[in-house]
C-alpha cells in the first residue's frame, strides 16, 4: 500500500538527551535505548470514516518520536497497518449502501492527505491487513499447530482463537484483572460471551468465511482474520522478533496490544514483544471521547477545507501532554493560530536573541516524556524575547526555525 510524500527534516547540530517514555507494561516513564536501527509499530486506522482529531493527535505524538529518535542518530524503521477488512468497515459500507472496498480505499486516501498536511513523518512499510493476507493466515496455521490457537467446537463456524494462557505472560501490557479484560473485550469487538472458548478473553484468530461476507482461501479454510493477528503477522515480518516501540491510543490497551503482543511472544518465544508500550490519551468534544460511536467527530480534512492551516492545527494538539485526556475547543485553535502568527514573525526578524538555548531546551522537554506543553512555552519564550528585544544574532531565526520544524514538525 502507498505511504505519503515524505517530509524534509533539518538536520540540527549536535545531540540532546536520550528519549524517555512513559511505558504502560510498567507504569513507569523509562529511557528507551534502540540500536542504531530504532524499531517502530503503530496501529493505523480502520477506514471507515475521515482522519478526526483524536487520530490526528496519536499519530503526531509518535511523529515526535521518530523526530527526537533521528535527532538522536538513529535509523527510524517505522511501520503502521491499515484495518482494511474488519467488521466495522463492513457495517458502515452496509449502512452507507457502499462497496466495502472502495469506501477503505477513499478513507485511506484521504487518511493519507491529513497526515501530509500535518507533516508527520510517513512510514517506511504502510501495509493494509487484504495486501497482508498470506502472511496473516500464515501465522494464524503455524499458531494453531503449535498449539497456542484452537478451533472452537462449532461444526458450522469452526473459527480459529488464540490460547490467552499460552505465553505465561498474558495481561503484562495493560495490567487489567480479569473481570477488566472481559468487559473491554465486551465493549470494543471481542465475543466473550460466545460458547465453547476457553477463556471468555481469548481473541479471534481466523473467522471461517459467512455468506455474504468478503473471505480469503487459505489452508484455515475460506475465512478472514481476527483484528490482532494482522499487526502481529504485519510487524513480525517486518521489524522482527522484538520491537522498541509498539504505539497507539490509550483505547488500544487492551485488547488490541496485550492480544498482539502475545501472539507475537507465542509465535518467536520472545519476551517482551516491545520494549515499549506507548498510548495517547483520548481527544473530547463537549465534555466526551471523540469517537465514531458518539458521532461527535472533529475532522482534519473538513478544519482544512474551511481553511486551518494545517500546522495551527498541530500546534494545537501538541499544547497538551500526550498521554492526557483533554477536550478540543475553538479557544485553542484560535490560540494555536496566534501562537503561530507570533512564532512566523518572531523567525522572520533580520535578527534574533541566540537560539542554541531554544535548540537545548525543545531537546531537553521533549525528551522527557514529550513533554510538549513546556517546548511550546520554550518557543514562546524565545519569540516573546525576538520580538520585543530585537536581538541582535544574524543566525538566530533561521535556526530557531529548523529546531521548530526537526523537533516540533511545525514548519514556519
Amino acid at each position: 500500500m502507498q505511504s505519503w510524500a515524505p517530509v524534509d527534516v533539518p538536520r540540527l547540530e549536535g545531540s540532546g538527551p536520550p528519549l524517555r517514555l512513559h511505558d504502560t507494561a510498567t507504569g513507569r516513564i523509562r529511557p528507551t535505548a534502540p540500536g542504531p536501527e530504532a524499531l517502530m509499530y503503530v496501529c493505523g486506522i480502520t477506514p471507515y470514516d475521515a482522519t478526526h482529531l483524536g487520530h490526528a493527535a496519536t499519530y503526531l505524538a509518535f511523529d515526535l518520536v521518530n523526530r527526537m529518535w533521528r535527532d538522536l542518530g538513529h535509523d527510524v524503521h517505522y511501520v503502521q497497518n491499515v484495518t482494511d477488512i474488519d467488521d466495522p468497515l463492513l457495517e458502515r459500507a452496509a449502512r452507507d449502501q457502499d462497496d466495502w472496498v472502495v469506501l477503505g480505499m477513499r478513507e485511506t486516501a484521504l487518511f493519507r492527505e491529513d497526515m501530509e498536511s500535518l507533516r508527520v513523518l510517513p512510514p517506511r512499510h504502510y501495509i493494509g491487513a487484504v495486501e497482508a493476507m498470506g502472511e496473516i493466515a500464515e501465522l494464524v496455521g503455524k499458531l494453531l499447530a503449535s498449539g497456542a490457537a484452537y478451533r472452537i467446537d462449532d461444526p458450522q463456524f469452526p473459527d480459529v482463537y488464540f490460547d490467552s494462557a499460552v505465553t505465561g505472560h498474558f495481561g503484562y501490557e495493560s495490567n487489567y484483572d480479569e473481570p477488566t479484560m472481559i468487559q473491554l473485550s465486551r465493549e470494543r469487538g471481542g465475543d466473550p460471551d460466545r460458547p465453547g472458548k476457553r477463556h471468555p478473553a481469548d481473541a479471534l484468530l481466523w473467522r471461517m468465511a459467512r455468506e455474504g461476507e468478503p473471505s480469503w482461501e487459505s489452508d484455515l479454510g475460506a475465512g478472514r482474520p481476527g483484528w490482532h493477528v494482522e499487526c502481529a503477522a504485519i510487524a513480525l515480518n517486518r521489524l522482527g522478533t522484538q520491537i522498541d516501540l509498539n504505539g497507539g491510543g490509550s483505547d488500544l490497551i487492551f485488547p488490541h496490544h496485550e492480544f498482539g503482543a502475545a501472539h507475537a511472544e507465542a509465535f518467536t518465544g520472545v519476551h517482551p514483544f516491545a520494549r515499549h508500550y506507548a498510548h495517547t490519551g483520548m481527544i473530547g468534544l463537549d465534555g466526551e471521547k471523540m469517537s465514531k460511536s458518539r458521532g461527535n467527530l472533529v475532522f482534519v480534512s473538513k478544519l482544512r477545507a474551511e481553511g486551518v492551516d494545517p500546522n495551527a492545527i498541530r500546534v494545537a494538539l501538541l499544547a497538551g501532554h500526550y498521554r492526557t485526556d483533554r477536550a478540543w475547543t475553538p479557544e485553542l485553535l484560535a490560540e494555536a493560530e496566534a501562537r503561530l502568527a507570533r512564532w512566523r514573525e518572531a523567525v522572520t526578524l533580520a535578527a534574533g536573541p541566540d537560539a542554541t538555548g531554544l535548540v537545548a531546551a525543545l531537546r531537553t522537554h521533549l525528551a522527557d516524556d514529550l513533554d510538549t506543553p513546556r517546548a511550546l512555552a520554550a518557543v514562546d519564550a524565545w519569540a516573546a524575547e525576538a520580538l520585543t528585544r530585537r536581538g541582535r544574532d544574524a543566525d538566530a531565526p533561521a535556526l530557531a526555525r529548523d529546531a521548530i520544524d526537526a523537533l516540533l514538525g511545525v514548519a514556519l
